[in-house]
């Protein structure tokens, strides 16, 4: 899985594919960009060359020489051993949407199979039978994405509102942010109970909004009928997020903005394309194997790319929440990681690692020419995750 790997995401639904034949692959951590050890079969050989990916057949004592490599206290190199491929979810409404999801691009291109499913099934109580979940580009707040300004007139607006507005009465809630909140919960007893979450781009920060203001109404009443309580901002209880602390929510409804924690709107203005870039942490793989996991990569630093939440302002993280990557100099944190109670959750910012400024309406990014994307290989480091037997996080 380093750099003279041919597609590094086809190889992950290779891991997948092998994980659901029941055949144990060991993950080397640090090895060669993060390499997968896998007994010999003809099939898998096979299975390799169908979908262009490059691999080396070795021998037991080549294999028993880089388990000792790796073994030494003076390498940075660890060995997870995968034993399940995890059954997967994405959190996505039914109606077709005016813009892409990386996750659901990147599973479909690697060959990963995984569930949709939306607000009635997780009030129906599927999430259980789930071991990770993806959340679509979410405004969990009920706030419609905060289109409203410019997008309120386009008939896709219109169908998505009225197609929201429609599932909230018929599950009993008389508004869409109150469905909506009913849904964050329900995630957060899912990772609560030992549940893997992963979000990207407005699903990160609208999620612990959304959490935060559960004793509040923080709509104005272009999204739910009624003015906002004007002491919504005094209102938020931050002990209920999983990631961020002490954020101002953006009350103006005309704003492309839910909360200070994104810096789409407040980063230096002499941050584009050419110098957006983000670096990913060294962790010690025998003692923060997690982590190191997660950031397992041919290259550690990633080209940046925007969203509705492009980054996080690291002044507004909890304490205890792992940066696995940041842009240290303009003080954003880019890919952020936790644990609570007896589960993970992971928040990736931007929109898509290989279009750096995806507009709605734009044609979703083809994969075939972004085989060795790094980017996107933190996406499928999350989705191996759950396979691997648990280590917590040493302290």
């Amino acid at each position: 899985m380093d750099n003279s790997q041919t597609n590094h995401l086809k190889s992950y639904g290779i891991a997948y594919w092998v994980l659901e034949k029941g055949v144990e692959i060991e993950w080397l951590l640090n090895y060669r960009g993060g390499s997968y050890l896998i007994p010999y079969d003809e099939n898998i050989e096979n299975e390799c060359i169908v979908r262009n990916v490059s691999y080396q057949v070795i021998s037991n004592a080549q294999a028993t020489s880089i388990r000792q490599e790796i073994a030494r206290p003076d390498v940075n190199m660890e060995i997870v051993k995968l034993n399940k491929a995890p059954k997967i979810a994405v959190y996505s409404p039914k109606n077709k949407q005016p813009w892409d999801d990386a996750v659901t691009l990147v599973l479909t291109y690697a060959e990963i199979p995984y569930d949709v499913i939306y607000d009635e099934e997780v009030l129906d109580g599927v999430l259980p039978t789930y071991d990770w979940l993806h959340l679509h580009h979410e405004d969990f707040t009920g706030q419609y994405g905060k289109f409203w300004a410019r997008y309120r007139n386009y008939p896709w607006y219109i169908e998505n509102v009225k197609a929201a507005e429609d599932m909230a009465h018929k599950l009993g809630f008389k508004k869409v942010s109150k469905l909506k909140l009913a849904v964050v919960e329900k995630i957060r007893e899912f990772v609560l109970g030992g549940g893997y979450l992963f979000a990207m781009c407005s699903a990160t920060d609208s999620y612990d909004v959304a959490l935060a203001a559960r004793n509040t109404d923080i709509c104005d009443v272009m999204f739910d009928g009624d003015p906002m309580d004007p002491d919504a901002q005094q209102k938020l209880d931050y002990s209920q997020c999983f990631a961020f602390r002490d954020f101002k929510i953006v009350t103006n409804p005309a704003e492309y903005e839910i909360s200070d924690i994104d810096v789409t709107e407040t980063r230096p203005k002499s941050i584009t394309e050419s110098n957006d870039y983000f670096t990913l942490f060294e962790f010690s793989a025998k003692w923060d194997v997690i982590p190191t996991m997660l950031t397992q990569n041919h290259v550690k630093i990633i080209k940046g790319f925007m969203g509705q939440t492009t980054a996080f302002n690291e002044n507004l993280i909890k304490p205890g929440v792992i940066i696995m990557g940041e842009f240290k100099a303009a003080g954003e944190a880019r890919y952020i990681h936790g644990e609570i109670g007896k589960g993970f959750w992971t928040f990736y910012g931007g929109h898509d690692p290989e279009d750096y400024r995806h507009l709605i309406g734009d044609p979703p990014t083809d994969l075939n020419l972004h085989p060795n994307s790094p980017g996107y290989r933190l996406i499928l480091n999350n989705i191996l995750f759950p396979a691997a037997k648990k280590k917590k996080r040493k302290t």
